[in-house]
């Protein structure tokens, strides 16, 4: 097998629409298209937003919404779902939600299915989640790859728009269970190992292993997503990270925040123990200079042999955001 390297894979964004310290959704909102736009510009090949509810830090409940907003402002990008939390929802409104998409974007629309609630157990129930939806997952992820699809034509419910449409089904996790069900539905699947880096290579293993062809996909195909903080020297992305970190402690410990302005690396203290309990959620982060980046995203990529590399970058000033995005698009043009 060849080995792969960043500059020979496609690299993507996740967007969490993060709402930072002092700012409002507003501003997000207007990042967020920003990103996007110079994403599409620097060689990106999808933008993802992720589906969170009740999280005062976090602007993307409403993810349907936001994609349609940043699929408007771009034109060539892939944008999607990273993703809907299906039992959160009737199957059939997403299939109607994303085909109206489809319909407006053509060929550019992603739907990436993942069974958490995406919040709190409390939020959870106001969201009318039943307590059984997470069990109903592969069932409901059937439903819908049902109303999607041609053959429905002479079913009793349809998806309209939705039924026919060029819409890709991802499925996405952070366990072993969800790459059972994305490989016996020959779905691509993606990894959410930038919070959650545990069972990693486990699951990409069972997900090739046991991949069956479908129609959407003949062969296995795998995102991960990691984070990265990327600036021109490692003490400045060292400080940018500061935010990365606190953002993480404060989910580790229940008390949610929004994005901090940076410290300096020195004045970011946390005991040992804290600080192993937040390597060991974000084991996957790649924070340093471009040189540094490069060289720690190629060796992930050649052990792990993904197809695709999805990024994450919580970082608190838009122009640093920015620009740790644009140094890894120059990266991956390096041939």
């Amino acid at each position: 097998m060849a080995v792969k390297t960043l500059s020979q894979i496609k690299i993507s964004v996740l967007d969490l629409a993060i709402v930072r310290d002092g700012g409002n959704a507003t501003d997000t909102f207007k990042n967020s298209l920003d990103l996007a736009q110079k994403a599409e510009k620097w060689g990106y090949n999808r933008f993802w937003l992720a589906e969170h509810h009740n999280m005062q830090g976090v602007a993307s409940s409403a993810t349907v919404v936001l994609i349609g907003h940043i699929a408007a402002g771009t034109s060539t990008l892939r944008v999607g779902s990273g993703g809907i939390m299906l039992p959160n929802h009737a199957p059939l409104i997403v299939a109607e939600q994303f085909g109206t998409l489809a319909t407006l974007f053509p060929h550019r629309i992603d739907l990436g299915l993942g069974r958490a609630p995406g919040t709190d157990q409390l939020t959870a129930t106001a969201l009318k989640r039943d307590d059984q939806a997470a069990m109903e997952f592969p069932a409901n992820v059937e439903e819908l790859q049902r109303y999607l699809s041609e053959g429905n034509k002479n079913g009793r419910v349809r998806a309209f728009p939705g039924e026919g449409l060029d819409i890709p089904i991802w499925i996405l996790g952070s366990s072993t269970e969800s790459a059972y069900l994305a490989a016996s539905l020959g779905l691509p699947y993606a990894f959410a190992s930038h919070f959650a880096p545990a069972q990693l290579y486990k699951a990409l293993t069972i997900y090739r292993n046991n991949f069956r062809p479908s129609e959407q996909l003949k062969e296995p195909y795998t995102i991960a997503c990691v984070n990265v903080i990327a600036a021109d020297t490692d003490y400045e992305a060292l400080k940018l990270a500061t935010s990365f970190k606190r953002l993480f402690w404060s989910i580790i410990i229940g008390q949610r925040q929004q994005l901090k302005p940076p410290v300096k690396p020195e004045e970011d203290f946390r005991d040992s123990m804290e600080e192993a309990a937040l390597q060991q959620m974000t084991k996957y982060t790649f924070i340093g200079s471009p040189e540094k980046i490069e060289k720690e995203l190629n060796q992930f990529i050649e052990i792990t042999q993904i197809d695709e590399i999805m990024v994450a970058s919580a970082i608190y000033q838009h122009q640093a955001r920015l620009h740790s995005y644009e140094i890894l698009g120059e990266l991956n043009k390096r041939g």
